[in-house]
């Protein structure tokens, strides 16, 4: 199956990389994704799958029933991009000025149409039913996922309920057609801090007359919120705490009345998360009292952690192994980035995986969510079939036929 699969891969991969480029070239932003999903469903009906959309807005999902009896297995692909100026020049580079694909949702969702037309050619020897998810809204909380839940994609819907889900993230670190998996905490949970501290405003030369110097009293919270991870947390638990923003809005001598810090806070052990949120409300709270002032914070929770369950790995891991090669098969660090796949996993056994897209010909390898960011369109070869070959061994496995 592996060759059969690689050989319809090939077949498909112009067309793959078409349907990327045109996705790249028309970036939409989260639940704006109209044009992409319609050129998703576009893609799928003549296929003879049973399609739905308008799921969450504008989420799609279409249903493949293989030749055999088995499982339901899931799997899913992101449509949104990022509000980022993009900087590449090739004639495929956004159009839509301040929106660019920077995180690699059009490979995901250009491959998963790959794997798609792969599973369609190879229907007859296809164990169970695969559902193909394509979700909007990942980059933006509350995320895609939850609204694509509650519209029943992990329900049975005339199937047989998913028994496992799986998700593909490039992976521009890695060298392109490259699999990395890790079993167990992949990602962290990322939640956002807004932190307001009340002092008094007035002359710079004067702060001695002040109840409370706000910029000072945010400095003494910004060191005290550093004990938090490193006086409070497990030390086998990964954990950051990070302020990016203060906002001071005085002058060389003006004190202001106010300071305005955000930052993130990311762990991966939801016990731990929910116990330091206590402390950064606590720990804000007391220091600005401590010092004659008052502090507001807002904690907006975002994506839980990511959990990669142990069989639906292993099987990753052993289909890796067959379809790329020992060589191309990498064990992944943790991941500190979030990303909301993670619902899935907490109510169905799953994995997400990375597929290396390392770019290097202009010598340097752009990361995701900047404005040079691209991928090897070669490894879009793998995109699309490895995760049929994922399906399909999925299907097989839990049906006792063996790979």
């Amino acid at each position: 199956m592996v060759d059969s699969i690689k050989a319809q891969a090939e077949a498909v991969f112009p067309e793959v990389v078409r349907l990327r480029r045109t996705i790249h070239a028309h970036p939409e932003l989260a639940f704006e994704e109209h044009e992409t999903a319609r050129l998703v469903a576009e893609t799928l009906r003549p296929l003879g799958l049973d399609v739905q959309t308008g799921l969450a807005e504008t989420g799609v999902v279409a249903t493949l029933d293989g030749g055999h009896p088995g499982p339901t297995v899931l799997l899913r692909a992101d449509m949104d991009a990022l509000p980022i100026q993009e900087a590449n020049t090739f004639d495929f580079a956004s159009k839509r000025p301040g929106k660019m694909h920077a995180c690699g949702h059009d490979a995901h969702t250009a491959s998963l149409l790959g794997t798609a037309m792969i599973l369609h050619r190879l229907r007859d020897r296809v164990h169970g039913t695969v559902r193909l998810l394509f979700q909007p809204s990942e980059e933006r909380l509350p995320g895609g996922a939850p609204a694509m839940i509650d519209a029943g994609v992990l329900a049975a819907d005339g199937h047989r309920a998913p028994e496992a889900v799986f998700g593909q993230h490039v992976m521009p670190e890695l060298e392109a057609g490259h699999i990395g998996v890790r079993p167990g905490m992949y990602m962290a949970s990322a939640d956002e801090v807004f932190i307001t501290v009340h002092g008094e405003g007035g002359h710079a030369a004067e702060p001695h007359t002040l109840r409370a110097d706000a910029v000072l009293v945010a400095a003494q919270i910004v060191v005290a919120l550093q004990s938090i991870v490193s006086r409070h947390c497990p030390p086998d638990v990964p954990s950051i705490l990070s302020l990016g923003k203060v906002v001071a809005d005085g002058a060389t001598n003006v004190l202001p009345e106010a300071v305005h810090m955000e930052g993130t806070f990311r762990a991966m052990d939801e016990a731990w998360r929910e116990r330091a949120h206590d402390l950064i409300r606590r720990t804000v709270q007391q220091t600005a009292r401590a010092h004659g002032a008052e502090a507001d914070v807002r904690i907006d929770v975002g994506y839980p952690a990511l959990y990669n369950h142990p069989a639906p790995t292993d099987l990753t891991r052993a289909a890796a192994l067959d379809y790329v090669g020992p060589e191309r098969t990498v064990d992944l660090d943790p991941w500190f980035a979030s990303e909301d796949f993670a619902y899935y996993l907490r109510e169905c056994p799953g994995t997400m995986y990375r597929l290396g897209t390392r770019n290097e010909a202009e010598g340097i390898t752009h990361g995701l969510h900047t404005p040079r960011f691209t991928v090897d369109e070669d490894a879009l070869r793998v995109g699309a079939g490895f995760m049929a070959y994922l399906a399909w061994r999925w299907g097989v496995a839990q049906t006792g036929e063996g790979p």
